[in-house]
């Protein structure tokens, strides 16, 4: 431990820079306020410029003190400063810092990876006025008769006097153009005005937009227990399609008509566009989102908003957990189960267990919604941590859909459909219907091979094979991006006899075209999503009530309501059941029962064809013939006798190295001294270092060291003092590794 020099009174300041070393770095204050106000001015959370090396870095003050490892004639000056005040307020920055140590990731990093992306780099926060076109006192007279002969202008001009304002940004995705633009201008028709925070964005009067449905007794029940003045953590577990959302919306009612906001975390973007709407449609008030589609200044502008107060409602993804309110009333997650809240690479921090321990420091309730809830949440049910709130069944006008199984072993498939499958598609089509088919694996193949000599084509990378692409024409590798073209002979033997083994969506999408010509198909994947409208696009068909065919991945999976959609086909149900990571068959029966929960929502009954090779597996079984709690129940029991989370604590030491050896010898020793720091008892289980699942990725081995401990308190001491001695250690050199609290995947 390094002694602590006394350094006459003189204030140190300790700053945390985006570094990924596990330290403050001490500074003194600026030459020009070597003055008693500098601790005024030199707040924790306050952004400055500090040297560091030959460079110059953004930092953030942490503390200051007395003291300092470092003799004060070494120690460097904080070059400049760039806010005036703490952008975080006290209780959240705290968070932070607490965050930082519980995961046990640099400081710096995990500060950094809490504020937009345009503070890390030193900028200003943008104004909160808003350039917006308006209509001069000749726009506003003109009669749009007068522009007949310009439906560009025509149509502008017509939107304007509906809209009265519209910012720059609605203009460029209206697509309207800037000699558009500069005509109406010139014929001073319009002009380009800063409008004041209030008169856009802000609505100093919060109204609804349309009349709440009437809640149907479990709903009533659920939302009158929760208590909206204090901290309560609220596990919702409701049935797909039972109505989790009008809860949702009815509890933020109460707390934006009281002056408070209400922070929503939902966990795909591409359930942004649906979000927003039901929320727009309800509450006339002002609301953002933030994910990381938005550039740079949009996402600093919607945290600004929320920052101060001028935004009722947020709507974000994973990282808008670290949004700082001004007037927190509400927390709620949801699809609170999905692993998606969990950050995987960098910064391992879970956006829904922060969520409780923020709401907790804010006094205010938090509402975990789920058709399909964690094991971790229904245990914190059991242990009264939360309390639990069912809604067992969906309203009048909807029913839960038939399941039918299909065992694909005793049928003959054609292209991965079977017979009933292909006869139930073709009836709900001819009825004007809509039908959802899921293949949780994009591209066209997932392997191609050779007949001859059994080749196969895997990526140099990685660990896996390559995925053949059509449009455009390639082999893929899905983790490193490593690309080739797809061969016309086998590299290995020369053989002409090359063939595609397995189903993406890609190729699933042309077998219905060639199956269904007439009838629109509709595929979301990542390879389809990639531009900002592309899912608003797709959504938009589909709730148009056309009758159609839409194939897609997980990102379908997620809260989309199609009242349209009566048949739901799975594919292939049995990716989980034989995985060697244990959340598998938990992740697996949460996908179908999503999945299948996106059928019936409407007036008609709906229907589930699941196709399985094990339709009489017992975890299968439950799903089809039972239901989710009866599925957990019996997940539950092997966990429990395996003492594996919930029933332990469980983190990871990851270590990933261009040598197989030297990241099995770090994670051995790591191994040593965590036995060393605490040895093998009834409370701690080492086990490993082992192989990840994917052992090989972009180039490095991947090792994994795991810990299982019954108590929370002991194995973070344990890890504290295992980081101490591994970040000193010369076997660390040229080792990437990390540790992984309350790990989510182990892949």
């Amino acid at each position: 431990m390094k002694m602590m020099i006394n350094t006459n009174d003189q204030t140190i300041y300790h700053v945390a820079v985006p570094s990924p070393l596990r330290r403050l770095f001490d500074y003194l204050a600026p030459e020009q306020l070597q003055d008693a106000s500098c601790d005024k001015i030199l707040q924790p959370g306050i952004r400055v410029f500090v040297p560091f090396g030959k460079r110059v870095l953004v930092g953030i003050i942490v503390r200051n003190s007395k003291t300092s490892s470092i003799p004060i004639s070494r120690l460097k000056c904080i070059q400049s400063i760039i806010d005036t005040e703490p952008l975080i307020p006290k209780h959240l920055f705290d968070l932070y810092i607490w965050a930082a140590k519980y995961y046990h990731n640099p400081i710096g990093d995990s500060l950094f990876q809490s504020i937009p992306n345009l503070l890390r780099k030193g900028k200003e926060l943008p104004s909160l006025k808003t350039q917006c076109w308006m209509l001069t006192k000749k726009g506003i007279e003109l009669p749009l008769t007068d522009l007949s002969r310009s439906p560009r202008k025509r149509e502008f001009i017509s939107w304007l006097k509906e809209k009265k304002a519209i910012t720059i940004g609605e203009v460029k995705q209206k697509k309207i153009s800037p000699s558009t633009l500069k005509k109406l201008t010139e014929e001073k028709l319009i002009f380009l005005s800063s409008l004041p925070e209030n008169s856009y964005h802000f609505k100093d009067k919060i109204s609804l937009a349309e009349k709440p449905q009437n809640l149907y007794p479990e709903q009533q029940k659920a939302l009158k227990s929760i208590s909206m003045e204090d901290f309560n953590a609220y596990l919702l577990f409701g049935e797909t399609g039972s109505g989790k959302t009008e809860v949702y919306l009815q509890a933020i009612e109460k707390i934006v008509f009281s002056g408070k906001q209400a922070l929503v975390l939902i966990p795909e973007i591409s359930l942004t566009p649906q979000t927003l709407s039901r929320f727009e449609n309800r509450f006339d008030t002002s609301i953002v989102v933030l994910h990381s589609k938005l550039t740079d200044k949009e996402r600093a502008f919607a945290w600004n908003m929320a920052r101060m107060g001028k935004a009722s409602i947020i709507i974000g993804t994973r990282s808008a957990i670290f949004t700082p309110l001004k007037f927190p009333g509400l927390i709620i997650i949801d699809e609170e189960h999905d692993s998606s809240y969990k950050q995987q690479e960098g910064y391992r921090y879970s956006a829904r267990d922060l969520g409780v321990i923020r709401a907790q420091k804010e006094s205010i309730p938090i509402i975990l919604g789920s058709a399909t809830p964690s094991m971790e949440s229904l245990n914190n049910c059991i242990e009264n941590r939360y309390t639990k709130l069912i809604l067992s069944c969906r309203p009048e006008k909807s029913s839960r859909p038939n399941w039918l199984p299909v065992n694909i072993r005793k049928s003959q498939l054609i292209n991965g459909f079977s017979q009933k499958l292909i006869e139930s598609i073709k009836k709900v089509l001819f009825e004007g219907d809509q039908v959802l088919i899921f293949l949780n694996r994009r591209g066209f193949s997932p392997t191609l091979s050779c007949y001859d000599c059994g080749w196969i084509s895997n990526c140099p990378n990685c660990e896996v094979r390559l995925t053949v692409h059509k449009k455009p024409s390639r082999l893929l590798c899905h983790h490193c991006e490593y690309t080739i073209q797809v061969p016309s002979i086998c590299p290995s033997c020369y053989s002409s006899q090359l063939e595609f083994i397995g189903h993406g969506t890609e190729r699933i999408e042309g077998i219905l075209e060639t199956l269904f010509p007439k009838i629109p198909i509709l595929r979301v994947d990542r390879d389809t999503t990639r531009n900002k409208t592309a899912i608003k696009d797709v959504l938009s068909t589909i709730h148009s009530g056309e009758s159609c065919i839409l194939i897609g991945t997980q990102m379908l999976a997620k809260g989309h309501h199609f009242p349209n959609v009566t048949l739901v086909a799975i594919l292939d149900a049995d990716g989980g059941l034989f995985s060697p990571d244990f959340r598998a068959p938990e992740r697996m029966g949460q996908l179908i029962t999503q999945v299948a929960g996106r059928s019936g929502r409407g007036e008609k009954q709906g229907s589930v064809i699941i196709q399985s090779n094990y339709c009489d597996h017992p975890f299968i079984s439950s799903l089809i013939f039972q239901d989710y709690q009866n599925f957990i129940d019996e997940i539950s029991k092997e966990r429990e006798l395996s003492s594996l989370p919930p029933f332990s604590h469980m983190a990871l030491v990851r270590a990933e190295s261009k040598s197989n050896e030297d990241a099995l010898n770090f994670l051995e020793y790591c191994r040593k001294q965590a036995e060393n720091i605490l040895p093998p008892n009834k409370i701690i289980t080492y086990l490993g270092p082992l192989p990840a699942l994917m052992e090989k990725r972009n180039g490095r081995f991947r090792y994994i060291f795991s810990i299982y401990c019954k108590d929370r308190k002991q194995i973070q001491k344990l890890l504290e003092k295992l980081c101490q001695r591994v970040d000193t250690s010369p076997l660390a050199k040229g080792i990437r590794w990390s540790i992984d609290v309350d790990p989510q995947d182990i892949s």
